[in-house]
């Protein structure tokens, strides 16, 4: 992976965050140097529970392709079901990353060839005090660990600065376990 330009696919469920997650990520990024920062958000039917992705691309340069990720780096899975209903990692490059939500063990995941981070992100979403199924939050924990590509306290501002009055300090906490609670696979 080039960490001078990075593409990112984020899938998940209508309410589940997906797309704040992305958002979150973004101002991160572009705090943290990426000059080039441009969130491509999809919508289908808006309803909850609903699959939805967006796309989040992140450079070092100007960014001038807007158009959504069809050959992302990595891919960010909040709900391990979407792997049974859909190819939610269809154009991932070869060697790219794949962080995924699930109570199952990484050694259930092979992606010709990808890396794999998983953690129970539901789990410790709620032991950091948040309702059942809000993810976003640490998921961005996971992704931090997994990529490597940013500092988790600049991603822990930007999530307490965008859930400034919705339990900013529990939203931290879900990335920081999160991030503790990541098991990363090798390439698989």
């Amino acid at each position: 992976m080039n960490n001078d330009s990075i593409e990112i696919r984020w899938h998940g469920r209508g309410g589940q965050g997906a797309i704040t997650a992305a958002k979150i990520v973004a101002k991160a990024m572009f705090a943290s140097g990426y000059s080039g920062v441009a969130m491509v958000p999809t919508f289908g039917t808006e309803r909850r529970g609903a699959p939805v992705f967006t796309s989040l691309k992140v450079s070092r340069e100007k960014i001038y392709d807007l158009s959504p990720t069809t050959r992302p780096d990595i891919v960010v899975i909040l709900d391990h079901l979407l792997l049974e209903e859909a190819d939610v990692t269809q154009g991932l490059k070869k060697g790219g990353l794949i962080v995924i939500n699930t109570p199952r063990a990484v050694k259930n995941y092979r992606f010709n060839g990808s890396r794999v981070a998983v953690a129970n992100v539901t789990e410790l979403s709620v032991k950091a005090g948040l309702p059942q199924g809000m993810v976003n939050s640490g998921i961005i924990g996971v992704f931090a660990k997994a990529s490597g590509i940013i500092e988790l306290s600049a991603l822990t501002q930007a999530i307490e600065e965008e859930f400034v009055r919705r339990k900013p300090r529990e939203n931290a906490l879900a990335a920081r376990l999160c991030y503790d609670g990541t098991i990363l696979g090798g390439r698989r």
